[in-house]
């Protein structure tokens, strides 16, 4: 996975997809936000990419910003659509396939 290291976006309009582009295989990550309470990162998965089944301690919200995804949870199998979301529950293994290119924005919120 290539990590690219986040620049000041404050107060300026940008267009989501834009802000990170699809490095042949590869998944792309970008954080926009980091705090202590949670983050809001961009991917760019090029085709076949993905991020293998694993789980997270906190709620985890999926946007898909271009192309489509494969978001599998619980061993169940979802397609979303640019501009569809979905809900990774806490606890709950999930994993993300590539069977095209796609972009998403992954915000997760961490409670006590």
């Amino acid at each position: 996975m290539i990590i690219m290291n986040s620049s000041k976006l404050n107060s300026e309009v940008h267009l989501m997809k834009d802000l990170i582009d699809f490095q042949e295989g590869s998944v792309v990550s970008r954080q926009l936000i980091k705090k202590d309470t949670g983050n809001v990162t961009l991917f760019a998965f090029d085709q076949g990419e993905g991020l293998s089944e694993h789980t997270a301690p906190f709620e985890a919200l999926v946007l898909v910003i271009d192309g489509k995804a494969e978001i599998i949870i619980d061993k169940l199998s979802f397609s979303v659509n640019e501009g569809e979301m979905i809900i990774l529950p806490a606890n709950i293994p999930h994993a993300v396939k590539a069977n095209e290119k796609f972009k998403m924005v992954l915000v997760m919120i961490k409670t006590n």
